[in-house]
């Protein structure tokens, strides 16, 4: 049997660590926590993607009593910025949460499996890999990519 190891780079980093644009993408990310209706989990999530033209768009959680038909944070910013401008590349996206508290999560949150399939179809569409940044009070994980979230996802060859 032979062993195959699969690893992923994160950078562990402050907010000031950032450029100029992901600074005010993570500002944005984190107010977006607030619009968000959780009324069922008590867990706001808000997220903003940053376009290749500079458009930002902001997104957050949507919760229904039929679950099902609940929408990500992740998903309404990415599939917002797919409608307004659809040949416009994503270049990155940030993601915060907030407990039911209102505090924001100590630790940055890694966005569900279908939301990593969104992502994983952004990067497909426009040929390039998404800077992800994963907001937490304590931290900011910033990585390029979602292969370093889905190592052995199903997709085409970028």
């Amino acid at each position: 049997m032979e062993v195959k190891k699969i690893t992923s780079t994160i950078y562990e980093c402050s907010k000031d660590e950032l450029t100029a644009s992901e600074q005010s993408l993570v500002d944005m990310a984190i107010e977006a926590t607030s619009r968000s209706y959780s009324k069922y989990s008590h867990f706001s999530v808000g997220a903003a993607v940053l376009l290749e033209n500079g458009r930002t768009f902001r997104g957050c959680n949507q919760e229904n009593a039929a679950f099902g038909v609940t929408i990500c944070a992740e998903r309404t910013a990415l599939f917002t910025a797919g409608a307004e401008h659809p040949d416009v590349p994503v270049v990155a996206i940030a993601i915060a949460a907030r407990t039911p508290d209102g505090r924001l999560m100590e630790s940055p949150v890694t966005p569900c499996g279908s939301c990593r399939q969104a992502m994983i179809e952004t990067e497909q569409r426009s040929r390039r890999k998404l800077r992800i940044l994963l907001i937490g009070e304590r931290c900011i994980w910033a990585m390029d990519g979602i292969s370093n979230l889905m190592p052995l996802s199903f997709t085409e060859f970028l």
